[in-house]
């Protein structure tokens, strides 16, 4: 379960074994986006050009930039854009073919669900209206006869209901709703994300885990699933709280051609994915109350119902100046918790709340890791637009709302008035002094 505060995460460039330029943001969060490292010997990167010719943005009144970051040997500064002048951002980004699909072995992981625990839920799952003989069992999950037995023993020990019937099998009395790689493999045929699914019945964090993979070389697509996380974190450090199987805890590693400066663009595409997926969901479970209508975006990773949170996005990457060697996405959804704890129950909400039954945890992963596949890709072959014309479908963040800006170095209040071709958010300020460009800070909807 998300701690449901507005406050983004923290931008940290930092040094570690590899001996990475460093440099430490004081303002927390820019998109979403956790931790970028830059390699010593990269290039510097230069601070926003401006320019008096064509540009993406264009403003009669003036207009700043805010809580910047660069790497060495640049800080954090603000930059003032005087009155007709222009914020120069990359042209149009030329965006390399989509990666083929990952052949390599996968990693061998501690902790990771054992392979035929995986493989005997699937097989009793897939088929729960029969009983199943001990010799199929042993054959499909690669056992000897004499250890059926005790797999499903241990199957049992993590709270799957199996019956056995003499001299006959076993089946399965209930379909449990885990996440097990080979369910979800078979039904995400197609998708970047079939092949490389690492599950833990307990972990600390599905990122962590994630961007370990990624300094290893995993390919592009793998992903990192727990049925409850330890050490799970929000934005801005905060405890991301995982209550067993109640919740989707779910991080996807991707590999994406691009420059940092649009890597703020993966987090609305992960935003837009999950947003259809619960809109799926809930629009099927009560086809007859348009729940769909309360459900809204707030810029740039937050999903709330009837203005509760119940999911929230993390992403991370490690990047040069010029290009992106690899980004996680950390996707939190409250799915079927039956109630919030005190602290939270009026800001956050889950799926179960909001419609009164449960879901299954399961399918809602099927559909937005299909949803996720399918705007990246599209991200991945037309660039940002068609990823800024969604965003502004379906969230009233975008434009025209009245919203409450806080940053490391002051307070305001504004009207959101749409976002840059990076995903940069535009508010223009109430006390008359132009349009803010928020790049971090707090983003809630003010009176």
């Amino acid at each position: 379960m998300l701690q449901t505060s507005n406050r983004d995460t923290a931008i940290r460039i930092s040094r570690n074994s590899n001996k990475h330029n460093t440099v430490q943001n004081s303002n927390r969060d820019k998109n979403g986006i956790l931790e970028i490292r830059f390699s010593s010997h990269a290039t510097a990167l230069s601070p926003a050009r401006f320019a008096r010719q064509q540009s993406p943005v264009s403003t009669s009144h003036t207009s700043r930039v805010t809580s910047l970051a660069f790497p060495l040997p640049f800080t954090s500064h603000e930059f003032q854009v005087t009155s007709h002048a222009f914020l120069v951002l990359p042209a149009r980004l030329k965006y390399a073919s989509l990666l083929p699909m990952p052949t390599a072995r996968m990693a061998t992981l501690p902790g990771t669900t054992d392979r035929r625990i995986d493989a005997l839920l699937a097989l009793l799952a897939e088929n729960s209206t029969i009983v199943i003989s001990g010799a199929k069992i042993a054959q499909e999950i690669g056992v000897s006869r004499q250890q059926v037995w005790r797999w499903i023993e241990k199957l049992r020990a993590l709270g799957v209901r199996v019956k056995g019937h003499a001299a006959t099998g076993y089946h399965i009395e209930r379909v449990p709703d885990i996440l097990a790689p080979q369910l979800l493999s078979n039904q995400l045929a197609g998708t970047a994300f079939a092949r490389r699914i690492y599950h833990f019945f307990k972990i600390d964090s599905t990122n962590t885990v994630a961007m370990q993979l990624g300094e290893a070389g995993e390919p592009h697509g793998a992903v990192v699933l727990a049925e409850e996380q330890t050490a799970g974190r929000g934005r801005a450090g905060r405890k991301w709280l995982s209550e067993k199987s109640a919740g989707i805890h779910c991080t996807v590693l991707l590999r994406p051609r691009i420059p940092p400066a649009y890597a703020p663009l993966l987090t609305l595409v992960a935003g837009l994915a999950a947003r259809d997926a619960c809109a799926e969901k809930m629009g099927s479970a009560n086809p007859d109350k348009n729940a769909v209508h309360n459900l809204d975006i707030r810029w740039p990773n937050d999903l709330l119902f009837g203005g509760r949170k119940f999911s929230g996005i993390l992403t991370e990457m490690h990047a040069e100046p010029d290009r992106v060697h690899y980004a996680v996405i950390g996707i939190g959804i409250n799915v079927n918790q039956t109630k919030m704890p005190a602290e939270l129950a009026d800001i956050g909400t889950s799926l179960r709340i909001e419609t009164g039954k449960p879901h299954s945890r399961l399918q809602l992963l099927i559909r937005l890791l299909r949803h996720l596949d399918r705007y990246y890709n599209q991200f991945i072959a037309e660039g940002a637009e068609p990823i800024l014309r969604r965003f502004a479908e379906v969230s009233t963040y975008f434009k025209g709302k009245h919203v409450k800006i806080s940053t490391a170095t002051e307070t305001f209040s504004g009207i959101t008035a749409g976002l840059e071709p990076s995903g940069v958010l535009r508010v223009k300020r109430d006390d008359a002094r132009g349009t803010e460009l928020i790049l971090s800070g707090d983003v809630s909807e003010a009176p």
